[in-house]
């Protein structure tokens, strides 16, 4: 790498390896959440049987994650199809919760001197 920001002490720092393994965990469940949420929303979508055994799986488990989300906002429905809008709101929510969780995580990265100040310079301080 030719870029004055990484010197060999950020890139082979001894926190290097475990702020990147953090973000893949982050985001590693962030996709299994993002998954099952975008398995119910298709399900009762498409009007999905509630009786069968995949359907009540996957509302069984992204109900623990649509907790909080439930009653938000409307879900209407036509014909046993129903657009549950807060299930949009949920993969919303966590998708801002995994970014700023990854962004703190982030923080812990070793910088150069030269970066930070750099940075710094660039950072609008008024």
């Amino acid at each position: 790498m030719n870029n004055p920001y990484y010197t060999s002490a950020t890139m082979n720092s001894p926190s290097t390896k475990p702020l990147y393994r953090g973000t893949q965990i982050v985001w590693y469940f962030f996709y299994a959440i993002e998954t099952f949420l975008a398995f119910r929303f298709l399900l009762k979508l498409i009007g999905a049987n509630q009786g069968a055994g995949f359907t009540q799986f996957i509302n069984n488990v992204s109900g623990i994650f649509m907790a909080p989300f439930r009653f938000v906002l409307p879900a209407p429905s036509v014909a046993g199809s129903v657009f549950e809008w807060s299930t949009l709101l949920a993969m919303l929510v966590y998708w801002v919760l995994a970014w700023g969780i990854i962004r703190l995580i982030v923080m812990g990265k070793p910088v150069s001197q030269v970066e930070a100040h750099t940075k710094l310079q660039n950072q609008d301080i008024e």
